[in-house]
Formats: structure tokens, sequence, C-alpha cells
């Protein structure tokens, strides 16, 4: 047996043996760095792996922590938790439910539109799902609302974090795209590639992520006209009618145009996505101190949830970045090519096979396990085959989305079951998320036969 034959074999028992040991429970970033160091001393005992490759592991961490990119992170997370723990997404959520609850479904529109802003500060599903858990779904069983309509709105909501920019996941996505499809080109003899930005992955999501938001929308109201009693109105008090203009101005207003600053200034060339995300944080700590909700305990309460979340993403990608230096030498990038290139249906075939085994492992592993694993192994060999690499990126998140809300694994499920009173069963938050599991499929599909959907933006924005 050949040293490439023996390399070969454990680049594969090493993937699936990373996913076995995950699935054990054992801590991710440890399991990624440590079940490959193992595999890489076996590979150096059988003579397929040389052990001078591991000196490339320090340039890779001091890369990620010099990455302009990434700088933004940090900072992006740290918007969304000043505007839930001061108190603003809540205020936001109230006003949308004054404003819309005189409608049948419309304090369900506004969990959306608040979801949507929220997952859009944070990036993250499980904070979006639980934030909008504690928040919303009491409300909306004290007005009545049909149990599972109102799970189904609120894991839904929550899940557009995946999707809807600026989004920390669409950042480390155009990162890992960018490094991928600069080896597609070096493979194709291209030397000088055109770059792919965060900014152009922004631009591609906001479409798609519209689209979604506004399906979600249309289900609501569809509900609203053959149900009514599922989604009853809740009219507002003669006080609340008097104040509700200044409650949009003061509730509302700055909310929104501190997203679409953020987002403008990105989209429009005027800012990185760095120094988009330093206005985001500041503006995001000014609306707390102009509420009269800044204080050092509550900063000190951003800071550590910021600390918190941003560590474990980055000692994922640290971990991340050991396996994946392991699993190419050891060959397995050439085996994954050679693979996929292999399936019927041409590049076809191979997306296909691809976006339904992200979708498996999105029931088992978190959204930056996927995509700091999986992505960086099969998204040069698709670029290869000549697929657009935003459009890649972009059905990438959908798909991953639409996993994270299939019962019965879907993580998103599992977070608002861990706040839901008991009065809430599991089987109606399965059942309330069954519409929009379809709603994302019809997405996927969307985007599947019109990908110009994901690309006609960025083109139109960059050229």
């Amino acid at each position: 047996m050949t040293t490439v034959l023996i390399g070969e074999i454990l680049s594969v028992v090493l993937f699936f043996g990373i996913i076995g040991v995950l699935l054990a429970g054992f801590p991710v970033a440890f399991t990624l760095a440590g079940t490959s160091l193992i595999f890489a001393a076996i590979g150096w005992l059988l003579g397929a792996f040389d052990p001078s490759f591991l000196g490339g592991i320090a340039s890779r961490y001091f890369g990620a922590m010099t990455n302009d990119v990434l700088v933004a992170v940090p900072l992006f997370i740290f918007m969304g938790v000043v505007l839930e723990k001061s108190g603003i997404a809540e205020q936001l959520l109230t006003t949308m439910g004054k404003l819309f609850g005189p409608l049948r479904g419309g304090l369900g529109l506004s969990v959306i539109f608040v979801g949507m802003l929220l997952a859009a500060a944070t990036g993250i599903v499980g904070a979006t799902v639980v934030t909008m858990g504690l928040l919303s779904l009491p409300a909306m069983l004290r007005a009545g609302y049909d149990d599972k309509l109102a799970c189904g709105v609120i894991c839904a909501s929550g899940t557009l974090g995946q999707i809807i920019p600026p989004s920390t996941v669409l950042i480390f996505m155009g990162d890992i795209i960018q490094g991928a499809n600069a080896d597609a080109q070096r493979e194709m003899g291209n030397y000088a590639p055109e770059p792919v930005s965060v900014g152009q992955l922004f631009a591609g999501a906001l479409l798609p992520g519209m689209i979604l938001v506004g399906a979600y929308m249309l289900w609501v109201v569809f509900v609203a006209v053959t149900r009514p009693r599922a989604v009853p109105a809740t009219p507002m008090t003669a006080e609340e009618r008097r104040d509700i203009h200044r409650a949009v101005a003061v509730s509302l207003v700055p909310p929104l145009l501190l997203i679409f600053a953020v987002l403008g200034s990105i989209l429009g060339g005027i800012a990185t996505p760095s120094e988009s995300a330093s206005v985001g944080a500041v503006g995001a700590s000014l609306l707390a101190v102009l509420r009269r909700r800044f204080t050092l305990e509550m900063l000190r309460q951003v800071m550590r949830s910021t600390m918190e979340i941003t560590s474990m993403v980055f000692v994922i990608l640290l971990g991340a970045s050991v396996f994946s230096l392991i699993f190419r030498t050891m060959g397995g990038d050439t085996l994954v090519h050679g693979f996929l290139e292999s399936l019927p249906g041409g590049v076809l075939g191979a997306t296909f096979f691809v976006m339904a085994m992200m979708f498996v492992l999105g029931f088992i592993l978190d959204t930056f396990e996927i995509i700091f694993v999986v992505v960086p192994i099969t998204a040069p060999a698709l670029l290869i085959m000549g697929l657009d690499p935003v459009w890649l990126a972009i059905m990438i998140g959908v798909n991953l989305q639409t996993s994270f809300l299939t019962p019965p694994f879907g993580f998103s499920l599992f977070y608002l079951r861990g706040v839901a009173p008991e009065t809430v069963t599991t089987a109606a938050i399965y059942r309330g998320a069954i519409p929009f599991v379809a709603l994302q499929v019809a997405a996927l599909a969307i985007l599947w036969f019109f990908p110009e959907i994901a690309t006609w933006l960025p083109e139109a924005v960059y050229g």
C-alpha cells in the first residue's frame, strides 16, 4: 500500500472520526485540533505525513488574529449584545406589537421583523432564538395566539441570523470562500484571481434574506385570513394610541437607522466591514446611553457575553485550522475533489451531494463547526467545477438555516424548548416549524434555479 493511499484513508477516517468524537460530547475546538494531531502522528509513523508541515499552524493562527475582516466579528457581536442587554430589542418588540397589534397576525409580523433585526445584529442562532423566546413567546400566548404558530414564527425568525447581513456567519463565510476561491483559481492556473469580499456576500444575501422574511410574513397573513382565531388582534388602549407616534420615533427609528448605516456603508463602499462594525458598536452604545439604559453593570455583562461568544467562535476556528492543514497534507482535498467529480450529474450532482451532507450535519454540528470544517474541504472542488463563489456561499447559508429549523433535530427547536413554558409541548414546537421549513425549501429551490437572485446585486454594486 502506497503512502499516498494510506494518507487518503487516514484523511477519510479523520473526518468521520471527528464527527464521532463530537457526537460523544467532547469540546469542539479541542476535538478538532486534538483528533487531527493524533491522526497526524499515526500518518507520520506510517510515512504518510511530514511533521514539518505543522510549522504552518503558527502562521495560520497569526493570520487569523491579524485578519482585518475578522476584526469585525467581536464588534458586531458587541453591537447585538448591547441591543439585547440594554432592553432596546425588547422595547422595539413592544412598540412594533402595539403598532401592528390591532391587525390580525400583527404581533406575529412584529416578531418576524424584530427577529430579523436582532438576528442581523448578532448572527448567533441560539442567542437570537432564546432572546426572542423569552421576550415574545409569553406575549403571543397571552394574546391568544396558536402556540404552534407562535413557536414556528420565533424559531424561523431566529435562524435569519444565518443569512441576513450584517451577519457574523457571513463574515467567516466570506473569509473561507475567499481562500477556497483562491485555491481553486490557482489549481486552474489563474494566479491573480478576482477577490471575493465580505461586502459581496452581504450584497448577495440581501435579496434572499428579504425573500425569506417576506415569505414568513405572507404565511402569517395567510393564517390570519384562513384561521383568524389563531392570530387574534390586540387592540391598543386609548393611552397607547396617543403615545404610539412618539414610541415609534424613539424605539423603532434609531435601531433601523443604525442597521441601515452599518449595512449601507459596506454596500456603498464607504467603509470596510471592520469600520462599519465599529460604527455599529459605538452606535448601539450611544442608543443605550440615550435610553438611559447604559450602566457599568450592563457594560460588564455586554463585554463578558461578547468575550464568551467571540472566544467560542475563534477557538473553533483555530482548531479547524489544524484539522484543515492535516487533512489536506494527507491528501484529503485531492480525494474529495476526485469523489465529487465522479458523482453522476456533474457539477449539479456534486453540489446536491454537498448540500445534502451539510443539511444532515446541521442536525449535529453548529454553524461555525460546519463552515470551518466542511466548507474548506468541499468548496475548492465545487468552485473548480465552475460554481459562482457568492452563490455557493448563500446557498450554504440558506441550507444550514433550513437544517437548524427542521424537526426533530433542528438546533433552533431545542433552543426554544429550553425557554418555552411547560404548557407548550415539544410536539407543538415541531408542528409549528414545519410550514417554515417548507418555505425554506422553496427558497432553496428558487435560488437553485435562479442563481441571479444571489449574484445580481454583488455584480451591480461591485462590478
